[in-house]
């Protein structure tokens, strides 16, 4: 079923190339803060649509329009997060300032111990926060349900603890590899052409492809990688709360 999500999640993210670029110019303006919540909007279109879908149905990617909801949504998303991530950063500084009020072995000892403690919370956190997500988009995007943890913690349990984190682990794994294989592939490339014209004693115009290359795998990535990731990852939460 999980690789059924992943393919699934593959093949969604690659419908729509103008979708991709459009993301990508927002993820360009980034820089300039508010776009940021655009984004996270948009995923939690892609998260709802998938709520509200099946494995293998004919969902379309959503439109990237009513860009005041889709701002909303975005903060509603970021806050999730944020709170749900309050509480490892909170027990990794109770841990820190009780370690250094002990100090000696004691502190790296406890030191050791809240990090433990940290990474398991972290685990968690991240767990909750895109069940919660996903549940706020299977409520009509209710604010309160994506806080609600009893709900939250048996649909996760219904999914299952162990299949849920090895779920998201691969969708890192699957993403990270993406990345990977269109650099290296670009790079290539581009290697190749920079060391052909080396060979033929054109040096300044090898440089300029090795900067070429540079300036369109950086291109590639924001506009193009990095919005598919990003739709595919909203996809597979989507999909796998639909699990439960």
């Amino acid at each position: 079923m999980i690789l059924d999500i992943y393919k699934d999640s593959l093949e969604y993210s690659a419908k729509d190339l103008k979708t991709l670029l459009i993301l990508g110019a927002t993820y360009f303006l980034s820089f300039l803060f508010l776009p940021i919540f655009l984004i996270y909007g948009y995923s939690y279109r892609v998260t709802k649509i998938s709520v509200e879908g099946m494995i293998n149905g004919n969902d379309p990617l959503p439109a990237f329009d009513n860009i005041i909801d889709m701002f909303v949504d975005g903060l509603k998303v970021v806050l999730v997060y944020l709170v749900y991530l309050l509480v490892p950063f909170i027990i990794f500084m109770l841990f820190a300032m009780v370690s250094s009020a002990i100090g000696g072995y004691g502190e790296s000892a406890l030191m050791a111990i809240g990090a433990i403690i940290t990474v398991v919370a972290i685990v968690a956190a991240y767990l909750m926060s895109m069940f919660g997500v996903a549940n706020m988009a299977n409520y009509d995007g209710s604010l309160r349900k994506a806080f609600d943890y009893n709900e939250i913690i048996e649909i996760i349990k219904s999914v299952g603890v162990v299949r849920s984190i090895g779920a998201y682990l691969g969708l890192a794994i699957i993403s990270f590899a993406i990345y990977i294989t269109v650099f290296l592939l670009i790079w290539f490339v581009f290697g190749m052409f920079g060391i052909f014209t080396g060979a033929l004693g054109f040096d300044m115009a090898a440089g300029g492809i090795f900067v070429a290359g540079f300036l369109i795998s950086y291109f590639v990535m924001l506009f193009i990688v990095g919005p598919y990731t990003m739709i595919l990852q909203s996809r597979a939460s989507g999909l796998l709360y639909n699990l439960h």
